[in-house]
């Protein structure tokens, strides 16, 4: 690692994925984000609060192929989010109409069992419009882990129609909405398990009042890969990111920085 950039020398193998942060908008305060609650017995991330998302598989390739206004590994990564928050919490988000009576709860079961989103969409005559996921971020850890997953995170704005969040009961334990302060405050207690790109995005999200500022400030700031690496000072040991990309909050220390390991 080159410490004084952190540009990382050479990139461990690592499983492209993709998550997604739904804000919901209110009058009287900060916006919600849906959030799930891992189960403790998962082995990445086990009891971690994280946003909805997962494994980028080669359906969502095969979808990709029908938006070619968007480059294809990203056309990808934007309907693998839009799949698994479909999944995870029972949120229809980017589709371009209203899902038929039933389908949501139905598409969820046969994800569950394997079955390809494609064909779930094309049965109900259904199209994605994935214009409403803008790109936020982009993290790729470069540690020797059981799992490195080379994560995009996306951001939209929740329809005011949209129906509750639901847990799905396998992965997650808790589906819910809260803003981003008062998850870093949860976390800060000791309430909740954040690990560290969650963290540090959660912070970086606290700085808008309104979806139209999140957007605004992601498409003002290009998105790079940001590859933590470490670096010593003195006694303390700190687990960094780069001081350009948005976040307000570059590092933390190794003692209670959390990894989706620990």
């Amino acid at each position: 690692m080159n410490i004084e950039t952190g540009d990382p020398e050479f990139l461990v193998p690592a499983i492209p994925a993709s998550t997604l942060i739904l804000f919901r908008e209110r009058a009287d305060g900060a916006p919600e984000l849906l959030l799930v609650e891992r189960s403790k017995g998962m082995a990445f991330a086990g009891g971690a609060i994280v946003f909805p998302g997962g494994r980028i598989d080669p359906d969502d390739h095969l979808l990709a192929d029908r938006h070619a206004h968007i480059e294809r590994e990203c056309a990808a990564a934007r309907i693998a989010a839009i799949r698994e928050t479909i999944e995870e919490s029972g949120v229809p988000i980017g589709l371009t109409t209203t899902p038929p009576s039933g389908w949501l709860e139905e598409a969820r079961k046969a994800l569950h069992n394997r079955q390809m989103f494609s064909e779930l969409l094309d049965a109900a005559q259904l199209e994605l419009d994935l214009d409403q996921l803008v790109p936020f971020a982009r993290w790729r850890p470069n540690f020797k882990e059981a799992r490195v997953f080379d994560t995009r995170f996306y951001i939209a704005r929740a329809p005011d129609d949209l129906p509750e969040a639901i847990v799905d009961a396998t992965e997650n334990v808790r589906t819910f909405w809260d803003s981003a302060q008062a998850t870093i405050d949860a976390a800060l207690r000791g309430d909740v398990h954040v690990i560290f790109p969650t963290h540090r995005n959660l912070e970086r999200l606290a700085l808008f009042d309104t979806f139209d500022a999140a957007a605004e400030h992601a498409r003002e700031i290009p998105v790079r890969m940001c590859t933590p690496w470490v670096e010593k000072n003195g006694e303390e040991t700190w687990l960094c990111i780069p001081d350009d990309l948005g976040y307000p909050v570059t590092r933390e220390s190794f003692r209670t920085a959390k990894r989706a390991g620990d």
